[in-house]
Order: structure tokens, then C-alpha cells, then sequence
């Protein structure tokens, strides 16, 4: 089985991420769609509730796994017999730091090898970052991301 790690924060998932699990799908037998329990970050949503909202956008997608994972990913990539570590690329910004670690990771383990997938131009702009801050200042946010988001978005940003 050819099996493959879409890692991430998923701060929240947007509809670039969705394209890219969706293309990914087209080239390999699973994909394990994997939240990062980063402790340096402070994201918006809890690891639980970003492990949910992503079973509710992308769970119905045939051969595709959500989990988490803490660590280093090729760890993580060698335990789940991936062979693949799949990376979205928007603009050539994202090229520089993505390509660092790629061969870092290579460095690390030979046998899993990254895949950059660009996502339609649709969403070539689109980042968790940008969708938070539309949210935060009130905008729509229907376009970038699945409903359930969407409602989160809003709920959350309510709160704070």
C-alpha cells in the first residue's frame, strides 16, 4: 500500500488543505492527515477540536486517516509505514522553508521522500493565518473554509 503523511497545524483546515488531501488521494492508497501537537505554538483551537473539525471537512474522503502526532514526523512516518510526507505549496515563499525540511527530513530517513502538491489557484493565497484574521475582523469566511469551520470560527472568536 502506497501510504502517505499530510502533516500540519490545521489552525483551522481550509479548502487549500482539502485540495491538497484530495490530490494527494490521487496518487497514494491512504492518506494519514496528521495534526502536529506543537507545545510552541498557541493555536486557536485545541488539538481535539481540530482533529474534530477536520473528521467533519475531510472525514467522508475514501482512504483518508486522522490523527495526531508528537515529534519528529520521519519517527512518526517510519511507525505508520508511510513512505511519503505530502506539502502544500502556495507561493514561492513557502518554497524556501519547505525545501529546508525536506532535506533535513531526508537526512533524518532516506526512505520517506516529500512530495510538494500545489493547491488550485483557487487557493494559491489562502493560509489558516489569513482565514483566522478575516474571522477575527468580522469578514466572511464561507469561501475558505467547510461550514462546520465556518461555525467554529465564529463560536470561538465569540468567546475571546
Amino acid at each position: 500500500m502506497r501510504r502517505a503523511i499530510y502533516p500540519g497545524s490545521f489552525d483551522p483546515v481550509t479548502n487549500g488543505h482539502q485540495d491538497v488531501v484530495e490530490r494527494a488521494r490521487q496518487l497514494f492508497d491512504e492518506v494519514i492527515v496528521a495534526v502536529a501537537d506543537n507545545d510552541e505554538k498557541s493555536p486557536l483551537f485545541t488539538l481535539e477540536e481540530r482533529l474534530d473539525l477536520l473528521r467533519q471537512t475531510l472525514g467522508k474522503i475514501d482512504m483518508v486517516r486522522i490523527t495526531h502526532f508528537t515529534g519528529l514526523l520521519v519517527d512518526f512516518a517510519r511507525k505508520q509505514e508511510a513512505t511519503a510526507v505530502i506539502r502544500g505549496l502556495r507561493a514561492i515563499s513557502d518554497f524556501e522553508f519547505e525545501f529546508q525540511m525536506a532535506l533535513m527530513n531526508r537526512k533524518l530517513e532516506a526512505a520517506v521522500e516529500t512530495i510538494f502538491l500545489m493547491p488550485k489557484e483557487d487557493y494559491t493565497y489562502l493560509s489558516s493565518r489569513i482565514v483566522k484574521e478575516i474571522a477575527r475582523l468580522g469578514g466572511d469566511v464561507s469561501k475558505f473554509v467547510a461550514a462546520p469551520v465556518a461555525k467554529a470560527l465564529a463560536t470561538k472568536l465569540k468567546k475571546a
